[in-house]
């Protein structure tokens, strides 16, 4: 025999002890929880209201009967209470009542001082309720695991951009991303712009809360409502019977990045309007709006003004998106960036293969020279492609796409580098020469970003690119003077 059950005993104060008895039963109706107190005979002493409510029964038809009976006259299919004294541990199982309910016991023994079962405390839950629980739990965990994946490719998508004119728009960036303004990305697709919107993020106050991209062509336009405002229980036919929140309400205190928002259908982007207006959402189906508060950074490689000329995009909604506008210049205006990003994506895709790929010099050259037309998207896909398609270590050129190969700006015929042959007559071969070599030296300026990287390519000193290009007649925008 142990002392447990007078140390439970002492957690009421003697004198109360009497005011609790009297009122336990009401203590009882308080929980949210179903009750049903049987004895170690399997009588049924008392359940609380919400029994009742969840089973259909009433109390004055089952306290004072034995499970026994109560199960043999199918008030239920079964009952906990004969295991629990036998083995004297707490038992679980699924019950069906006579009133076509379903739910589920948790039974628990209560002793007394002789160590033997007292009471056995049955506690009623909906199975439903608990099922729906469930759903809520894996819908959550879907959420977390997406908003881990994001975030695991935002940092397996980051590199250090070396060029000038990128180093300055990250710069900006930073300086806007303290702020909370809206913003509006634009260039061409692939140039990164999500990898950017990620960063604004990262840099914000709101860092750490949520962050969601939405893909505005990859949802049909009658859907695209109810899965950024979210709908109400029973909006439609099909519709979640506990309604569905949107992208907004999931990304509520944090940013929601819109991709590709020119692609928005007109009758949405009056809804988008608002939102950005008031910082309030309606669900489908819903009579009340509710406010939120989110970040939103849109993005596009349509030119909006014209799209708004056309009338295919609202000049209120352009207006506002038009507070903080960035632009990403494409690759081919990126020539330092070029050689950081080969060199980090075969590197991202060495790890996930376990290879040692390296790429040969004239491999490396051909890619550097190569326009990227597809941007960052395009040598991604390409250097996924060579890593799982490659047999060698090395990548030669014979591995190269031919558009790659043939797409050689560096390295075609001078007329690929804006020479005209057809103005070229009367003039000496010398003339002809310096010119061709002064249009090639201001091709390598603008492949490379600037004229001290062109000179560091092309092994030569910079004074010797001022001099041969003013002497054609081109000015450099970092020439001095």
């Amino acid at each position: 025999m142990t002392n447990e059950p007078v140390k439970r005993s002492r957690r009421i104060a003697p004198k109360n002890k009497y005011l609790i008895s009297s009122y336990l039963c009401q203590v009882f109706d308080t929980m949210r929880d179903g009750l049903y107190i049987t004895d170690r005979k399997g009588e049924t002493l008392t359940v609380n209201e919400m029994y009742e409510n969840l089973t259909g029964l009433k109390a004055e038809d089952i306290v004072g009967k034995y499970v026994k009976d109560l199960v043999e006259s199918g008030v239920f299919d079964l009952a906990l209470n004969s295991k629990v004294v036998q083995t004297k541990k707490s038992a679980t199982a699924v019950q069906m009542t006579s009133k076509g309910r379903k739910v589920v016991l948790m039974a628990h023994p209560i002793f007394d001082y002789d160590e033997d079962v007292e009471l056995v405390v049955t506690f009623v839950r909906d199975i439903a309720l608990i099922s729906q629980l469930k759903e809520q739990v894996v819908a959550q965990k879907q959420l977390i695991d997406k908003y881990k994946q994001e975030i695991k490719q935002h940092n397996e998508s980051l590199f250090q951009p070396m060029s000038p004119i990128m180093v300055d728009l990250y710069e900006q960036l930073r300086r806007v991303a303290k702020t909370d303004a809206s913003i509006l990305l634009l260039g061409e697709t692939g140039v990164g712009k999500g990898v950017l919107a990620h960063e604004v993020h990262e840099q914000s106050s709101r860092k750490g809360q949520p962050f969601f991209k939405v893909d505005c062509t990859s949802i049909p336009e009658n859907l695209i409502e109810s899965e950024l405002f979210g709908y109400a229980p029973g909006a439609f036919s099909g519709a979640d019977s506990r309604g569905k929140p949107g992208m907004f309400e999931v990304a509520d205190k944090g940013t929601l990045f819109l991709d590709e928002i020119g692609e928005l259908p007109l009758s949405m982007q009056s809804k988008l309007l608002r939102v950005l207006q008031n910082s309030e959402i309606q669900r489908v189906g819903a009579t009340k709006a509710r406010t939120i508060d989110v970040r939103i950074i849109a993005a596009t490689n349509r030119d909006l003004e014209e799209e708004v000329r056309q009338g295919r995009f609202r000049s209120d909604l352009f207006y506002r998106l038009h507070v903080a506008v960035m632009r990403t210049p494409p690759l081919r205006e990126r020539g330092e960036d070029i050689h950081a990003m080969l060199h980090f994506f075969r590197k991202q895709f060495n790890a996930k293969y376990k290879r040692n790929l390296k790429l040969s010099a004239k491999a490396e050259e051909a890619m550097l020279n190569y326009r990227w037309d597809g941007n960052i998207r395009e040598m991604e896909n390409l250097m996924h492609s060579l890593a799982v398609t490659t047999h060698d270590e090395r990548v030669e050129l014979r591995h190269l796409p031919v558009r790659m190969l043939n797409g050689s700006t560096l390295h075609g015929e001078p007329g690929r580098i804006g020479f005209d042959f057809e103005h070229a007559e009367g003039k000496d071969l010398k003339t002809i020469m310096a010119e061709i070599e002064a249009k090639y030296l201001q091709h390598a300026i603008e492949r490379y970003g600037s004229t001290t990287r062109a000179a560091e390519k092309l092994n030569v000193n910079r004074t010797t690119i001022f001099r041969k290009l003013k002497k054609a007649g081109i000015d450099s925008e970092d020439m001095p003077g």
